[in-house]
């Protein structure tokens, strides 16, 4: 993946270069989920600086504005976390509930678009299965006669999908 390499080798112009190609997606991705500006350009900053210090973490195999985007969501959610701890501690608790709501609704709506696009990245008959046990709630064995197999593999599918799943909810969190 392009600047990756150069970045991780602390290569200042290809991080420079990140930086004034990413610097506006990354603003308005913020900006659109909180509505302040304040805290659409410290996130922005404070990412950008998350990946100049975590050069080295960086995934070769994975774009670097996915990264990005990864580590803006991630600063906007802790700063969100300290600006709601401060409200309390300082007493402005009117504040809280519409911070901590933002946080929750900012980690679900990302949480399921990811969710969403692991999903149709699966193989297809794992997703038909997957989708027609979980979206559709039909049962292993109306699944199979469906697609002509047994109830045991409808199981495997799901089972894999729901690994799937996992593994990558885990890497996230990491």
């Amino acid at each position: 993946m392009e600047h990756i390499q150069p970045i991780k080798s602390s290569n200042q112009k290809s991080f420079n270069l990140v930086y004034e190609k990413y610097h506006r997606q990354i603003y308005g991705f913020v900006l659109k989920r909180t509505q302040s500006d304040y805290i659409a350009e410290e996130v922005t900053q404070l990412t950008f600086i998350k990946l100049w210090n975590q050069r080295e973490k960086l995934d070769e195999q994975v774009s670097i504005l996915l990264q990005l985007f990864g580590m803006a969501r991630q600063v906007m959610i802790d700063l969100l976390r300290k600006e709601a701890t401060r409200f309390k501690y300082e007493g402005q608790t009117a504040v809280t509930p519409f911070t901590d709501s933002l946080i929750r609704a900012i980690e679900n709506k990302d949480l399921l678009r990811m969710m969403e696009k692991d999903i149709q990245n699966m193989p297809t008959m794992r997703r038909k299965v997957f989708e027609l046990s979980r979206k559709e709630g039909l049962s292993h064995k109306e699944i199979a006669a469906q697609f002509s197999i047994s109830t045991k593999t409808v199981e495997q599918h799901i089972s894999k999908a729901l690994l799937q799943l996992k593994q990558h909810l885990y890497s996230i969190m990491l």
